[in-house]
């Protein structure tokens, strides 16, 4: 779509506050009905249809009928919006001409009031030539909806962190200036991109600069992700400056590795069939970073050691999550911890044991027949009355019998407690023996319509069974 600044001048502060209506309507709409557009805009005298009718005239609003009377911004009613905002910030004052378009933007020149030239990226996503950022970007993350606008708005919000922190950091990259909605302010560079050069003084020096850039990169825990000949910029001095960062993914990510040999074999590529380099004498020094290679002279990724300063975390880049730094976190503060715990783990009463093993008997009767769950069960009764007559002992709750008449009373009261328990096991075991067996049912049983006689021979047949 084309930047058609003029119309710019000419638009009034009613015509800014209805776009401004819109794009606060779309947050939960996607179509914004005209009713909810005249309560957000609440003009002092009306005329809100008029001023809609004007905005469609210059494209910047989309009239949609289909299922009901609404309205939703273009790109190019959100590029007025970006540009109006920035410019009542003092950040530029005139818009130029157009020096470069990609499958994600557009960037124009743009000076301020001292004549300093800059350079305006505006994102535009959902293009024709780029449709599938669900599964190429992670601006979504867990967001299953999505809107065009809102994700260049997200990409350009990531772009400009990135290059931020990367400037601060002394990375080549442009100074970032403002940034807007899905429009980013930076520092023009002052040069061309490597793809439109065909000779260098010294390539051997700008492919061991380029090289080191990415080593430089995953030591700060970044991968570019789309670093080749179109996102490298090259100046008369042979200078090198990256751009385009929205698509950049921490080393931690899954697919890390994959996205840093491609990087790599990118400028690989490039320069063999540019410049006619061999690249065996590139081995272990790439521009100051000292990095095993393998066997055909790339950087290997495993090798690359992190600085203190990780980018990623810092950046929350893709593939950093949270769960990551409490990960972290945890490992830090739990070293100490480790033994202890490892103790207090490690020591169980037999009691519990003894619990476990009856419980797994019971639950593997369950599947037995009935006969073979009841001899069972008596052995596990018996088997506890010996261990429970064990454990009084232990613990002098059984005294040796003084005379015959004593040790009698004393062996019926015990015996007494002991069928108690022993008949509450019973019952809780068939109980359970009961409810996880299936009952036998006929084949032929969809047959039966359900009357008393059939009901009847159906107990008759269980009862058989048991």
């Amino acid at each position: 779509m084309k930047l058609d600044v003029d119309v710019l001048r000419y638009l009034s502060k009613d015509d800014f506050r209805v776009l401004t209506a819109v794009e606060m309507g779309m947050r939960n709409h996607e179509i914004v009905p005209s009713e909810l557009v005249e309560r957000i805009a609440s003009l002092k005298h009306g005329g809100t249809y008029k001023v809609l009718k004007n905005l469609l005239k210059h494209k910047l609003l989309h009239h949609d009928s289909s299922k009901y009377d609404g309205f939703r911004l273009t790109y190019l009613g959100y590029d007025f919006l970006a540009i109006k905002t920035l410019v009542n910030r003092g950040v530029f004052m005139s818009v130029g001409r157009q020096i470069g378009v990609g499958k994600e933007s557009d960037i124009f020149e743009v000076a301020n009031e001292d004549g300093t030239v800059m350079a305006m990226k505006l994102h535009r996503l959902g293009r024709t030539s780029f449709r599938a950022v669900k599964s190429k970007r992670d601006y979504l993350r867990h967001r299953s909806s999505y809107n065009w606008l809102y994700l260049s708005r997200l990409a350009a919000l990531k772009e400009y962190a990135f290059m931020k922190a990367l400037g601060e950091h002394g990375f080549p990259v442009p100074n970032a200036v403002d940034c807007n909605r899905h429009c980013v302010v930076m520092s023009l560079v002052q040069g061309y991109p490597l793809v439109q050069v065909k000779q260098l003084q010294n390539p051997e020096i700008v492919f061991e600069s380029i090289i080191g850039l990415v080593v430089r990169l995953a030591e700060h825990g970044l991968i570019h992700c789309d670093f080749n000949e179109f996102n490298i910029m090259i100046d008369d001095d042979e200078k090198v400056t990256m751009i385009d960062f929205p698509q950049m993914v921490s080393v931690s990510h899954r697919n890390a590795q994959m996205y840093f040999d491609r990087d790599v074999e990118c400028i690989f590529k490039f320069f063999s069939k540019r410049f006619n380099l061999s690249f065996q004498e590139y081995t272990d020094d790439f521009d100051g970073c000292e990095v095993e290679a393998d066997q055909n002279g790339r950087p290997c990724f495993s090798q690359i050691a992190k600085t203190a300063s990780c980018l990623d975390k810092e950046l929350a880049a893709s593939g950093f999550t949270k769960k990551d730094q409490d990960d972290i976190e945890k490992f830090i503060d739990g070293e100490n911890e480790k033994d202890t715990g490892s103790d207090v783990e490690g020591t169980t009463s037999e009691g519990d044991i003894s619990n476990e093993l009856n419980e797994m008997k019971i639950s593997n009767s369950a599947s037995m027949p009935l006969l073979q769950q009841q001899n069972q069960i008596i052995k596990l009764d018996e088997e506890g009355k010996v261990e429970e007559i064990q454990q009084l002992s232990e613990d002098g709750q059984i005294s040796e019998p003084e005379t015959e008449g004593g040790s009698d009373k004393t062996v019926v009261e015990e015996d007494a407690e002991l069928m108690k328990r022993l008949n509450k096991q019973r019952r809780r075991a068939i109980a359970a023996a009961h409810a996880g067996r299936k009952t036998n049912s006929s084949r032929n049983s969809y047959k039966d319509k359900g009357g008393r006689s059939s009901h009847n021979s159906k107990i008759q047949k269980q009862l058989s069974s048991w």
